[in-house]
């Protein structure tokens, strides 16, 4: 059966029917591919309390902690990087398994490291696997789930990270009374136990059926679309519009040619990008900045030290906050997920970030007051407690799920892996920037200073979302050129009603 054929079983479809269900084993396959995240999200909640173990442990300086907690995320970035050809070459399933495996060895180097730098090597190769499922876990839920879900289920990643930053704090808290010889260790040795069970786990799913259409497997792809459609009539509408798409490709890109795997891609992005492509480019780069530029990540981090400065010494009680917060960011991301699909994109993004500006703001004013008294007034320290609380919780509306939707499925299939590398490559970048100055500029400008400062960065990310990211909700993957076809349309549109307000 080839393309050509697909097209003309049904010549009276209707693409907006297709993506109108979703049935069990569509939300299982995401939810397996989506444990993925589990592995970042521990690792930076249990890295949080785990660096103060190892600062005392091994004797390090806070420049040393800087880059031990930065390495994850800048070797994440030549995960995300290799990610698009590798999932391209050996299919989306596969390069999760890739990613476990990988973060795995990870794991298992930084649980018997018995030096700084063998810890450091240990960091290095788990970044690499955290690099890999960060980009592959969005993009084969995407690939996978129909329209009218695409949003909870390709939300289900930030789920998952928070999900697995919860699970860190709470193993922090649990381990915390051990000896610090043994307390980081096992902290970071534990995320092999995950990896081995997500490796197992996704071996059982089936490939992405987008994939298997680029590849030219158009029977494997119908029945993938069968099981993870509502009705066989849907699963045709579906695979009807995946080849349209595969059809209108010029030859020399068609993604049905043997052996592409991803070839000319990047020279379509970087170097003759169409207007369509330049914009999607432009909102998968920006929403991927300004979600690792808010600071979110340093916050996580480094929250025991923002509160051990702001007056509250004992580990027991610095890591019960880092458990408050995780329960509220928890919590918060399950409801964002829940809405996605109801309320769009747009709406929760920018309610999310003025949250945040709000938050980082009011948090910023506590730790100012704390730097300059004496006695840590009570209602001082509750304040900056609450303003992270509500931090990370309109984080968990806003930038952290819908960055990961938004980015996945916004490209066309023959560039969506390469597409939404570059964009994670972006977060990663910035992520490992903040994570590795964040300290080293609080010491000149102070905790107080830096969150003004996310704050302001946030002011200019709203602004950014408003005119640059339009609404996705209830469209097809294959419905998205047309979309960013009518930009500047949309953004004159944008300004014309700010002019009126």
């Amino acid at each position: 059966m080839d393309v050509a054929e697909i097209q003309h079983q049904n010549p009276k479809a209707n693409s907006e029917k297709a993506g109108t269900g979703m049935n069990k084993y569509t939300i299982v396959c995401a939810l397996l591919a989506s444990t993925n995240s589990i592995l970042l999200g521990y690792d930076i909640g249990v890295m949080s309390g785990a660096v103060l173990c190892i600062k005392e442990n091994l004797k390090i300086t806070s420049t040393q902690v800087e880059i031990l907690v930065g390495t994850l995320n800048m070797f994440s970035l030549f995960g995300s990087l290799a990610s698009g050809k590798t999932s391209d070459y050996i299919g989306r399933r596969y390069t999760i398994v890739l990613a476990a495996c990988t973060f795995l060895i990870g794991a298992l180097l930084m649980g018997l490291a018995t030096s700084y730098l063998f810890l450091l090597a240990g960091r290095a190769v788990a970044g690499i696997g955290v690099g890999y499922a960060l980009m592959i876990a969005p993009v084969y839920t995407a690939e996978l789930s129909p329209a009218m879900s695409r949003g909870f289920l390709t939300s289900l990643p930030e789920v998952f990270i928070t999900f697995g930053l919860l699970v860190g704090y709470i193993v922090n808290y649990a381990l915390s009374g051990l000896p610090p010889n043994m307390n980081w260790r096992l902290m970071l040795g534990l995320a092999a136990v995950p990896a081995v069970g997500i490796g197992l786990g996704v071996i059982t799913m089936p490939e992405s059926p987008r994939w298997l259409v680029m590849k030219g497997k158009l029977s494997e792809a119908k029945q993938v679309l069968i099981r993870t459609s509502a009705s066989e009539e849907e699963a045709q509408l579906r695979l009807e519009e995946i080849s349209k798409a595969a059809l209108a490709l010029p030859p020399s890109t068609s993604p049905l040619t043997a052996h592409e795997d991803g070839r000319g891609a990047w020279k379509e992005l970087l170097v003759h990008p169409s207007k369509p492509i330049r914009r999607m480019l432009i909102a998968a780069i920006g929403i991927n900045f300004f979600m690792q530029a808010s600071g979110n990540d340093a916050v996580v981090y480094y929250c025991p030290e923002v509160f051990k400065a702001a007056g509250i010494h004992s580990r027991k009680q610095l890591f019960g906050v880092n458990v408050i917060m995780g329960l509220a960011k928890t919590s918060f991301v399950f409801l964002s997920a829940s809405y996605l699909d109801s309320f769009g994109r747009r709406p929760l993004l920018l309610l999310g970030c003025a949250g945040m500006v709000i938050s980082l703001a009011g948090l910023g004013l506590g730790s100012k007051f704390l730097e300059h008294s004496s006695t840590k007034p009570t209602w001082a320290i509750a304040l900056c407690i609450m303003a992270v609380c509500t931090d990370v919780s309109f984080f968990s509306i806003g930038l952290g799920p819908i960055t990961w939707v938004y980015s996945s499925e916004i490209f066309p299939m023959r560039l969506r892996a390469q597409s939404l590398s570059l964009a994670i490559s972006m977060n990663r970048l910035v992520s490992g920037v903040v994570s590795m100055t964040f300290l080293t500029i609080s010491n000149k400008i102070t905790f107080g200073g830096m969150f003004f400062v996310f704050a302001g960065i946030v002011v200019v990310g709203t602004v950014f979302f408003y005119f640059f990211l339009p609404e996705t909700k209830g469209k097809t993957l294959e419905q998205m050129g047309a979309l960013f076809e009518d930009r500047d349309t949309s953004i004159a549109n944008r300004v014309r009603e700010l002019r009126e307000m």
